[in-house]
Formats: structure tokens, C-alpha cells, sequence
């Protein structure tokens, strides 16, 4: 069942995922070669824990960790490891936390050193991608025109979809309805109302849009090896314009900061 929030639940949730983007501020630092990936999720973790929330997905349905970093062809889910980061690497990282009875969920691509033209140019489409959704995530609109924005704009540019990750709805579970896939037709799926708040999360692939599990039983890679980006706000549908709750902003000042 999807549900409405009313405006003092939207301001918790606010809250959770402005702190979210606060720890992916706090962890581009650590965007470099030679860390290690549960070196990143161990300071994430601390920092979660010291602004007096949870991690949200460390335990849930049996995940180990506070983040999910995923390198390269890797698509989502990746468990932090002792894997070190390399120059031209990039970096997809979703973070969660748990705070106030309520869930906050974003992701962001990251560039390790100098990544190469065609790693840019993918980042930058995916993340293009998703404002695309935003822009349709507005009162009156449906499920589908939110995918239709993220798929057109991405396959116009050569690149793929992710058709079996999809956003959902968030509030006091971290995945509610509706789900919100990455590729659809307009005017298909749930009519969007005001006060539903979704996670939109396109996971773009640099070659196919084929995927499959690891042995260990989460992370997602890509089937052909190439790389594929992430980027995902939680928002809340409004008339005429999306209220984003995650804030980018002060991640790219971050990356700004160390240039």
C-alpha cells in the first residue's frame, strides 16, 4: 500500500537523508587509490552513529555493512572489503540511515584520481538521468513517466538501464510502494500524489543493461564487465515541482574542496 506522509513525517525524513548526505560529504576523502572499502564503511558507520542515528542497511535482510560500495562493474549491493580503490576507478555508493522512525536513502558515483572520458561521460548522463525522473515526479504524473524521463535520456546517449534494480517509496520502511523502475512508458504505472515520498535511483550501464548476482549473494554486477553508475535522491511529490530531500550540494562542494 503506498502511503501519504503528512508534512511533519516529510521533515524527519528530511532529516534522514540530509544526514545521509552529510556522510557522503564526510567520505570523499577517502576517495582515493590505495583505501580500502571497509576502511570507508567504518568511518561511515562512526559518523552515522555520532549524529545520533543507525546505519539503514547494515542487518537488513542480512547485509553486513552500513554502505553499499560498488566499484566499476559493479552495479549495487557491493560489500565492503578489503579491496583497495585505484586510480580511474569509480566508486557507486548507497548509504542509509535510520533516525527518528524513519529512513533515509541516496547515492552517489564517485571518481577515483583521473577516470577516463567515456567513465565521465556516464556519470554525468546517469546523474542527468535522474533529474530527468525528478522533473517528473510531480503531482497528476504516473510511475512510468518517471521512467521513461531516466530511459530516454540514457539509452539517447548510448548507455543502458538496470531493468531488474529498481526506487521504491521510503518512509518508516526502507523499501515501500511503489516501486519505481528506470524504463517505462508515459503514463503507465501508480498515479503520483502529493506527499508520496520515492527513492528515484538510476543504475546506468556503460555497455548492455544485463546483470548478474555474485556468489555471495548480493552485490550486482554487469554481465558484459563494463562499468555502470549510480545517483539516487528521496523526494517527495509535489504540485508542479519535486521536493528533493537529499542534497548533492554539499557533496560536490566536498569534491570541490579536495579538487
Amino acid at each position: 500500500m503506498i502511503t501519504i506522509k503528512t508534512d511533519a513525517e516529510i521533515e524527519l525524513l528530511r532529516q534522514c537523508n540530509l544526514l545521509v548526505s552529510a556522510t557522503h560529504a564526510a567520505i570523499v576523502p577517502f576517495m582515493k587509490p590505495g583505501m580500502k572499502t571497509e576502511q570507508i564503511d567504518h568511518f561511515a558507520e562512526e559518523f552515522i552513529r555520532d549524529n545520533g542515528a543507525i546505519p539503514g542497511f547494515k542487518g537488513y535482510q542480512g547485509y553486513p555493512s552500513s554502505l553499499c560500495i560498488s566499484v566499476n562493474d559493479q552495479v549495487v549491493h557491493g560489500i565492503p572489503a578489503k579491496t583497495e580503490l585505484k586510480e580511474g576507478d569509480i566508486v557507486s555508493v548507497d548509504c542509509g540511515v535510520y533516525m527518528n522512525g524513519f529512513h533515509g536513502d541516496s547515492a552517489f558515483t564517485y571518481e577515483v584520481g583521473e577516470v577516463s572520458v567515456e567513465a565521465k561521460k556516464l556519470m554525468k548522463v546517469t546523474r542527468e538521468s535522474l533529474f530527468f525522473g525528478i522533473e517528473n515526479a510531480v503531482v497528476g504524473k504516473h510511475i512510468g513517466d518517471i521512467g521513461h524521463a531516466v530511459q530516454s535520456h540514457a539509452e539517447r546517449h548510448g548507455f543502458s538501464v538496470v531493468r531488474e534494480m529498481v526506487g521504491h517509496g521510503v518512509g518508516r520502511n526502507l523499501h515501500e510502494a511503489p516501486e519505481v523502475p528506470n524504463y517505462g512508458r508515459k503514463g503507465s504505472g501508480s498515479k503520483l500524489k502529493n506527499g508520496m515520498v520515492i527513492a528515484i535511483e538510476p543504475m546506468i550501464n556503460m555497455g548492455q543493461r544485463f546483470i548478474f548476482q555474485e556468489k555471495d549473494g548480493w552485490t550486482i554486477c554487469t554481465s558484459d564487465g563494463s562499468m555502470s553508475a549510480h545517483f539516487e535522491h528521496s523526494v517527495v511529490i509535489r504540485q508542479g515541482k519535486a521536493d528533493i530531500l537529499s542534497d548533492f550540494s554539499i557533496i560536490d562542494e566536498a569534491i570541490k574542496k579536495i579538487g
